[in-house]
């Protein structure tokens, strides 16, 4: 990657702007997300809403080759699951979606669990610690705080409650490119590597495993799952660093009115 590319305010109001946008293809999806519903649907349906809707263009299609235009990942899937016309949703399980969008030249990107009708406990406890591992992450972002701080943040979190941290995939720097400088990892050192600034904007998301944190490829050279096919959970928003502290670009509705306006550093909700 090259260097960081910092944001000033005109570029930072773009990026706020498709971070709005995301979160509303996300709340489109809430009422559709069920048992019985295919993960094309879901990708058919949030396509159609960015395009359609939204003026705007699923960032994720065609990048890198990728044929979607978000990532479906079910059950023991950690991330860059493919949607399917025969994946039907099934009672139980646990999807992660994971959207991109673009509009105005800048990229937003977030992720969002959902829970497939009446889940277990175990399910809905690492859903639960996975959320607030992403927000423990997000807390540590301001000036002079370090990648490290949000790596050690969230590690700390995962592990206390008996989880593992998967190593091979890390949050990234994002503007007109969905990757740019930093790579942000999910777990590390206080006080150790990049220190922060303002302008700064990339995003945090955690892929936690209830097993071991190793993984393994498909034959279709995008879904990634857990090596001993445990469950797997991962939460993602677009942050930026602002002159006192962090903005949550992507910050979705249910989370604005529980929490605030994003702009500044927030508690776990969990």
């Amino acid at each position: 990657m090259s260097k960081v590319i910092l944001k000033d305010a005109a570029q930072l109001e773009l990026m706020r702007r498709a971070g709005q946008l995301l979160a509303r293809v996300f709340a489109d999806l809430d009422g559709f997300i069920r048992p019985g519903v295919t993960t094309m649907q879901i990708n058919d349906r949030a396509e159609a809403f960015i395009v359609q809707t939204l003026k705007a263009r699923p960032a994720s299609k065609g990048q890198y080759g990728f044929p979607f235009a978000l990532n479906t990942s079910v059950d023991h899937v950690v991330c860059h699951g493919m949607p399917k016309v025969d994946e039907a949703l099934k009672e139980g399980s646990i999807v992660n979606v994971d959207i991109t969008l673009e509009q105005g030249g800048y990229i937003a990107d977030s992720s969002k669990m959902y829970s497939i009708g009446q889940i277990g406990e175990e399910a809905r406890r690492l859903m639960d610690t996975t959320y607030a591992a992403l927000w423990k992450g997000i807390e540590q972002v301001r000036p002079g705080a370090t990648l490290g701080d949000i790596g050690h943040a969230i590690q700390a979190h995962a592990e206390a409650a008996g989880y593992s941290v998967v190593r091979e995939y890390c949050g990234h720097g994002i503007g007109t490119q969905m990757h740019e400088a930093p790579e942000v990892l999910h777990y590390g050192q206080r006080g150790t590597g990049m220190q922060l600034q303002p302008g700064m904007v990339f995003t945090i998301e955690p892929m936690i495993n209830q097993g071991g944190r190793g993984t393994r490829g498909l034959r279709d050279g995008w879904t990634v799952i857990t090596r001993d096919r445990s469950l797997s959970a991962q939460w993602e928003h677009t942050v930026a660093v602002t002159q006192s502290g962090v903005e949550v670009l992507t910050l979705r509705e249910e989370e604005r009115v529980a929490q605030g306006d994003g702009r500044t550093p927030l508690g776990a909700m969990v």
